[in-house]
């Protein structure tokens, strides 16, 4: 995947992200500690939110993962060989 891909991909994941952030009041990097050291499982015996913690969760490492894609992707090379300057008309 190129790195504007993997760009365009991430701000699709934050927007999937921001509607879970804005339902729950928290940020994702904070729930995702939360339920990854247990402090959620009495969550876990609601259906709703069971869902959507488990969707929630799934978009949030694939986000980590396509961050750290790009992270690695930027220093192959040079930011002037990647960046993507559109011509003025």
């Amino acid at each position: 995947m190129e790195i504007h891909e993997l760009v365009i991909e991430m701000k699709l994941l934050e927007r999937r992200l921001t509607l879970y952030e804005e339902k729950y009041g928290i940020l994702s990097e904070d729930f995702y500690s939360a339920l990854m050291s247990g402090q959620l499982a009495e969550y876990d015996a609601f259906d709703e939110t069971r869902a959507d913690f488990s969707r929630w969760k799934g978009i949030y490492e694939t986000w980590q993962r396509r961050k750290q894609a790009y992270r690695q992707k930027l220093q192959e090379r040079k930011l002037n060989q990647v960046l993507r300057v559109q011509p003025a008309y």
